[in-house]
């Protein structure tokens, strides 16, 4: 048997790191091409307007249903078995949704979401990934790493997305077929990817807490809670900003420059944000990010110019590396790597069930809740102010509790 001990103390996990930012990049591009696209195809074929961002929900609870069983089979077979599931999911997601475009099919699209919801349910897991092979201080800065090659996804993804989806008469249908080729050809990075399988549970060794256990842990909880309303919040703003921006007569090219902005401020923090977390505490962090969440929204509420837009999505995309960048350390902080692929998998369920909640919502508020684009947009920036309260309520209360 191979030892997997290394003298040199997180340079397996500096490589690790290394081939999940490129997967980031690479991979993680496919996110961003579809979600400026998504919601303006179901725009398209839905037989009715309040369902136009009904395929960004099929997304993510592609990914909520898939994180309970991906992270569990990668306990079993390991990471790299896991994102190769992913890459095949995304591929056959894109060819469904692109045969849905080619017929016309809102349902057969729809289909196809949902499996692309797999290779997000997968990505979800690089930060994690990062954090298996890295010791103290540099497990908040590889899980900061590998969010920061979202970089390059933000500058290649929308771009991408909008140039290709004229590329044929039927719009949109390119940048799925663009999808497919990025899914074959970025999974070959996880042929590189050194993470040991976690050891087979031996009879009478620890297992480690149940699920109810490990939410009755108030760090757990708080944790949980935080990269819910993160994420939540970012997803239901982000997935009317292209409806919102076209609602006010800007062109589609324009609503890619305006994603691609967010999509910037989502992932250029993650050059330093494990270092902030390092220096002043994962809770000071998440706190920041909750702010600037709270900003992005007062933004939003001043009006329709395209510099409000451009800087309430900017905002968000701040706001949101700080909430789940800091949740996701403090997460992994929290349990037992026996407890790992438990606590993770639920952390994801939850986290893209609220997520899938939110992007349903999103659609219902931008569309169906005023008789114009402003009115819409304005509803959905002003439902960010009760769960911003519920996530600060849950750090104050983990800060003043007593430490057990």
């Amino acid at each position: 048997m191979r030892d997997t001990t290394d003298p040199r103390p997180d340079t397996r996990a500096r490589r690790n790191v290394m081939i999940l930012v490129a997967a980031q990049a690479v991979l993680g591009s496919q996110v961003a091409m579809i979600f400026t696209v998504a919601g303006l195809a179901g725009h398209m074929l839905a037989p009715n307007a309040c369902l136009a961002t009904l395929p960004i929900s099929l997304i993510v609870i592609g990914s909520m249903t898939t994180a309970p069983w991906l992270s569990s089979a990668m306990q079993l077979f390991g990471r790299r078995a896991g994102f190769f599931i992913g890459g095949f999911g995304g591929a056959a997601g894109s060819a469904i949704s692109a045969y849905g475009l080619y017929s016309g099919s809102f349902a057969i699209f729809l289909l196809g979401s949902y499996f692309t919801g797999i290779y997000v349910s997968a990505q979800g897991f690089y930060r994690f990934a990062a954090a298996d092979t890295a010791t103290g201080d540099f497990r908040a800065k590889a899980i900061s790493y590998v969010l920061a090659g979202g970089l390059i996804s933000a500058v290649i993804g929308p771009t991408l997305g909008t140039s290709l989806a004229d590329s044929f008469v039927i719009p949109f249908l390119g940048t799925y077929l663009g999808a497919i080729g990025i899914n074959l050809a970025g999974m070959l990075l996880f042929l590189f990817l050194d993470i040991p399988k976690p050891p087979r549970p031996v009879p009478g060794t620890p297992t480690g807490r149940t699920r109810r256990q490990l939410l009755a842990d108030p760090q757990i909880l708080v944790a949980i809670i935080c990269a819910m309303i993160s994420y939540a919040l970012m997803n239901l703003v982000m997935t009317s900003t292209p409806l919102a921006v076209v609602g006010c007569g800007y062109d589609t090219e324009t609503a890619g420059f305006v994603v691609t902005a967010h999509v910037l401020a989502m992932f250029a923090p993650s050059f330093f944000t494990g270092h902030l977390i390092a220096r002043f505490g994962v809770r000071t962090i998440i706190s920041t990010g909750l702010v600037i969440l709270a900003g992005s929204g007062a933004v939003a509420l001043q009006g329709v110019d395209l510099a409000n837009f451009f800087i309430a999505l900017f905002l968000l995309g701040i706001g949101w590396n700080f909430g789940f960048i800091g949740a996701t350390t403090m997460l992994s902080q929290a349990h037992s790597p026996e407890e790992r692929g438990r606590v993770q998998g639920m952390n994801d369920f939850l986290v893209f069930g609220c997520v899938a909640l939110a992007s349903v919502v999103s659609g219902g508020l931008m569309n169906c809740s005023g008789g114009d684009a402003v009115a819409g947009w304005t509803s959905v920036n002003l439902a960010m102010a009760p769960f911003l309260a519920l996530a600060g309520g849950a750090l104050i209360w983990l800060t003043l509790r007593p430490e057990d």
